[in-house]
């Protein structure tokens, strides 16, 4: 999986997009959404 944080700009969902068509898991959060703390479950 990969994760996304999305600063509030369109360029995160272009990005998405793009990236979706080489890595079809991808998780896109908010950059106020969670902690760092709250990230670390994602990490491989």
């Amino acid at each position: 999986m990969l994760l996304l944080i999305d600063n509030y700009d369109s360029f995160s969902y272009n990005l998405c997009q793009l990236l979706g068509q080489f890595q079809p898991d991808i998780k896109v959060i908010r950059n106020d959404d969670l902690s760092v703390d709250e990230i670390y479950p994602y990490c491989p």
